[in-house]
């Protein structure tokens, strides 16, 4: 969890002690991009009694402009200064926000709300969620203007020591989370020139989420730091390897992990092969929210070691879902396709839900598949009834409206707004005459 205050008084403290003059309401929309408001910090006690309103006609995928003010709720756990903020006499600070209407219902187009009902619903059967996950992201040039270019800034390869500019950044990114309250775990240069990882604790699903639109933000801002740009868009450079969003994801009850049993063969509890089971069922309705741009299908070919084949496998990283060699409360579930251009919010309530309607169904999974997907031939595959994902996203948005569980886990707001909104991206990128087909074409024909 990001800095924990217990009272409105210690926040308050904090603020004097450091002289913080301005506090930053954020949001986001249903695309996972922070938004933000600005106040000044004497207004700490409208912010918290919820009496921010604004425009959410005006923000993606909320709601018309006959029915456009809403609510910003801070929540008081995601308090933080903001490191490169701070001055002798000055300093900013920040809260994530819930989103509620004018009567202070929670709003059911914000992403948080859906996680949260999702971990409520878990909650009712006696489960918690916890949530670890991986985002990976480039860093590249930026040209004499300042925009960004696709040229990585190094040439370094996986657990390579940088010789430029990544270790630095990766330094200060660590630096200004840890000043954040992050618990940082690993960090390292990742397979492709100028992609980097950094790793933080596993927490509850909803402070994860926290955490990784937080974590987002930071790379970006201390990458502007460097004259560098910072992007996690899931495939930026054509013949290498994109970036992903694992999510290794527990399932506690009393605070015990119960994907663990000493007694199997794997170590594997009845509801750990259970929620595999879920997930693999229901993984390609829910891959829309998990691979949300044109862009993600670009990532999951096979070639580039993002899975893209539906199976689950111990060490196996050729398959969709991986189980980590740590046991007892270490014992997790590794989704492997998800990439960090999903909103976390959705995703990991998506994947989670998954999973549970795995339990509910109460079915083992089809055998791991141990050897190497990649490698085999289409009729191997189709031999041990291993599909691929969806390969566009027009196809994965069919799974998604076509299917019996995103609708339940987006709530009928959400799962319209978002088909409409991703729809409408399919149908520009369809419509777009690209310069692939400009010097493949023209001059042919």
């Amino acid at each position: 969890m990001l800095t924990i205050l217990d009272t409105l008084s210690e926040i308050k403290a904090e603020i004097a002690e450091k002289h913080v003059e301005l506090l930053h309401l954020q949001f986001v929309d249903l695309e996972g991009n922070l938004k933000h408001v600005t106040i000044t910090a004497d207004q700490i006690d409208e912010a918290v009694e919820g009496k921010m309103m604004f425009d959410g006609s005006s923000i993606t995928g909320f709601c018309p402009i006959n029915q456009s003010d809403l609510y910003l709720k801070p929540d008081l756990n995601t308090f933080a200064i903001i490191p490169w903020s701070v001055e002798e006499k000055y300093a900013e600070a920040r809260f994530l926000c819930s989103i509620h209407n004018p009567d202070m219902t929670p709003y059911e187009g914000d992403p948080r709300f859906v996680l949260q009902q999702a971990m409520k619903r878990a909650k009712s059967l006696s489960y918690s969620i916890s949530i670890g996950p991986e985002l990976e992201f480039f860093l590249f040039k930026t040209d004499e203007n300042g925009n960004p270019t696709t040229n990585p800034h190094d040439l370094g390869g996986y657990f390579e020591p940088a010789h430029d500019l990544g270790e630095k950044v990766r330094l200060e990114i660590y630096r200004t989370l840890k000043a954040m309250g992050f618990k940082i775990e690993a960090s390292h240069h990742e397979v492709a020139n100028g992609q980097h990882e950094i790793n933080f604790r596993f927490n509850d699903a909803l402070t994860s989420a926290d955490n990784a639109t937080t974590y987002k933000w930071v790379v970006k801002n201390v990458a502007k730091q460097f004259n560098l740009h910072a992007s996690f868009m899931p495939k930026p450079v054509q013949g290498i390897n994109g970036s992903g969003m694992h999510v290794n994801i527990s399932l506690l009850k009393d605070r015990e992990n119960t994907f663990y049993d000493e007694n199997d063969d794997m170590q594997l509890s009845n509801e750990a092969y259970y929620f595999i089971n879920g997930i693999l069922t229901y993984i390609e309705e829910v891959t829309a929210i998990t691979n949300p741009i044109v862009n993600s299908y670009k990532r999951l070919v096979p070639g580039f070691e993002a899975p893209c084949y539906i199976a689950w496998s111990t060490s196996n990283r050729s398959t969709l879902i991986r189980i980590p060699a740590k046991r007892e409360a270490a014992t997790r579930i590794e989704v492997r396709h998800p990439d960090p251009s999903a909103n976390p919010y959705l995703a990991y309530a998506a994947i989670a839900e998954a999973g549970m309607a795995g339990i509910a169904l109460s079915e083992f999974p089809k055998a791991a598949v141990h050897d190497d997907i990649f490698s085999m031939t289409e009729s191997e595959r189709l031999e041990k009834g291993i599909k691929h994902l969806p390969d566009n996203l027009e196809t994965a948005l069919d799974l998604l409206e076509n299917g019996p569980l995103a609708k339940m886990v987006l709530g009928p707001h959400v799962f319209r707004q978002f088909l409409l909104h991703k729809r409408a991206e399919w149908h520009e990128y369809r419509n777009t005459v690209h310069l692939w087909e400009i010097e493949r074409y023209q001059m042919k024909f």
